[in-house]
């Protein structure tokens, strides 16, 4: 997002009216009701605004900023927290109801905002230096002051953390790093079954399709795929994903490239892991997990037949986490492989091992502690 793109926000403060950009990876609208707040206010009635819908421009020292969002956080979790009402009906009310908590809360959370300038500094006593993260994050400095949700400011610090660490990857031999608002490949068991499943006869190609960190892609060429072509369409998913192919030394064998879905021409072997549950995602990191109305799914399938080499296999890793939420049914699923030309070869399945699977206090535990994870092998229907 470049500054000079950014909303304008306005708020009265010094008894003037104070104006400049506005940040929200969320798309969230400028706030038009903004008090000031610093070290004398108090927790409870910080929360108290903010649940009343009023934003706090943070102007006191920044770790005591930290201090609050602390308190404020743990207070949301107990208004939030708890089961309220009548006990939903159905896994996917479930799912309703907790995506529809978790956006109040984050609503919330998010109107506690502080100013961050230009160059990416903080104005505030003891700020930490957050310019490399702001770089990373929204690209360089644009020549506007601007505000932003604490909370997403704290969001892009641990995101370029992470992405400074790198998540190692036994598979890749050696660690990926994924920047922010893409996708981190923390859950290991849909790599391991890319790592692990039979490669197609003659496999020398192979496209990666909506490749995000460029995890799969490299997976394959560590498997030994002489050319894996690997596609998206978000600008930071293809720096990412560039960026890991090179730290791993893979230049030679991946090549990135912006595409919607499908590059070019044929392959035998064409991997997709895409979102697994059907919804709306609210942040940018959320579209690797949310898939409006399955669009990426039902892309891939309608489109697979055309993009596949005769004999290849074309690979979908999806968890059947949507089917036990009671969001997309076997049936419709085994329906869009059919009018796609497709047939099932095979399937490899495993468990997630995640520690949300053991958290009964989770909305969806049920769901999460019987969810599997699987990589459809798909080739072209044979005719009758």
């Amino acid at each position: 997002m470049e500054s000079n793109q950014l909303p304008e926000i306005r708020w009265q403060e010094g008894g003037r009216e104070q104006v400049a950009g506005w940040r929200s990876e969320a798309g969230v609208a400028p706030h038009a009701d903004i008090r000031i707040a610093d070290d004398r206010t108090a927790a409870d009635e910080a929360y108290r605004l903010l649940e009343a819908g009023t934003a706090l421009l943070w102007r006191g020292d920044w770790v005591n900023a930290r201090h609050l969002m602390q308190a404020l956080t743990k207070r949301a979790d107990r208004r939030f927290g708890a089961a309220r009402g009548k006990a939903p009906k159905t896994p996917a009310e479930a799912f309703a109801r907790h995506r529809e908590t978790q956006g109040k809360r984050a609503a919330l959370l998010n109107r506690l905002l502080v100013p961050l300038n230009a160059d990416y500094t903080v104005p505030l006593r003891r700020a930490q230096d957050v310019a490399e993260a702001c770089r990373a994050a929204y690209g360089e400095v644009g020549g506007e002051a601007s505000l932003i949700a604490l909370r997403e400011l704290l969001a892009v610090i641990s995101a370029h953390e992470w992405r400074k660490k790198g998540v190692p990857v036994p598979a890749v031999q050696g660690r990926i790093h994924p920047h922010y608002g893409v996708f981190s490949p923390v859950r290991g068991e849909y790599v391991d079954l890319v790592a692990s499943a039979p490669l197609p006869a003659g496999g020398d190609l192979a496209f990666d399709i909506g490749t995000g960190s460029g995890i799969i892609a490299a997976v394959l060429a560590r498997r030994g795929v002489k050319q894996i072509v690997a596609t998206d369409q978000d600008a930071r998913a293809l720096a990412c994903a560039t960026e890991n192919i090179e730290h791993l030394g893979l230049a030679a064998e991946v090549v990135v490239i912006k595409a919607d879905l499908f590059p070019e021409g044929k392959a035998p072997l064409v991997v997709c892991n895409p979102p697994w549950l059907p919804a709306q995602p609210t942040s940018p990191v959320e579209y690797a997990v949310y898939d409006p109305d399955s669009r990426m799914l039902r892309g891939f399938l309608a489109g697979l037949a055309a993009h596949l080499a005769d004999g290849g296999e074309g690979w979908l890793i999806i968890s059947d986490i949507a089917e036990l939420l009671g969001l997309r049914s076997r049936q419709q699923l085994m329906a869009w492989i059919a009018d796609g030309g497709l047939q099932v070869l095979g399937r490899l399945d495993t468990r997630p091992k995640h520690p949300k699977v053991q958290d009964a206090s989770d909305p969806l535990h049920a769901a999460r502690a019987a969810e599997v994870t699987s990589l459809w092998r798909l080739g072209k229907k044979k005719p009758a």
